[in-house]
């Protein structure tokens, strides 16, 4: 059985996709750029702003499912220029911890609204 997973708490989905999908233990979370969920801005232009914010609308995602972050299993990022990975790792670390899951960083052209990072993970409840 799926279920969708929606919180105020992250911006909602620009697209016709859900913020999150639950099947069965396991909660597929969509990807994450840095939009406030507020205004539904960019949180910024910089790395730090907007991968700070992605992560935050992870969690909160993450957390409307049930879960924490030390039930995520794993990641993909997505970066706009790879020159960012060894901040995003900084940015990364501050969230989860000394939590390790399975993560894939790769480097993108172009990301929705320009943003400069996008979060996705599957979490296990």
């Amino acid at each position: 059985m799926l279920s969708n997973i929606h919180t105020e708490e992250a911006p909602a989905a620009i697209g016709p996709y859900s913020q999150a999908m639950v099947a069965g233990d396991f909660v597929f979370v969509s990807g994450q750029i840095g939009l406030d969920p507020a205004s539904g801005e960019l949180k910024g232009s910089d790395l730090d702003a907007q991968a700070s914010q992605a992560l935050a609308n992870l969690a909160a995602i993450v957390k409307a499912a049930g879960c924490g972050l030390d039930q995520v299993a794993a990641v993909d990022v997505f970066l706009s220029d790879m020159k960012d990975f060894a901040a995003f790792n900084r940015i990364y670390e501050e969230f989860f911890g000394s939590h390790r899951p399975a993560r894939a960083v790769v480097a993108v052209k172009t990301l929705p609204k320009n943003a400069v990072v996008e979060i996705k993970c599957i979490a296990m409840r």
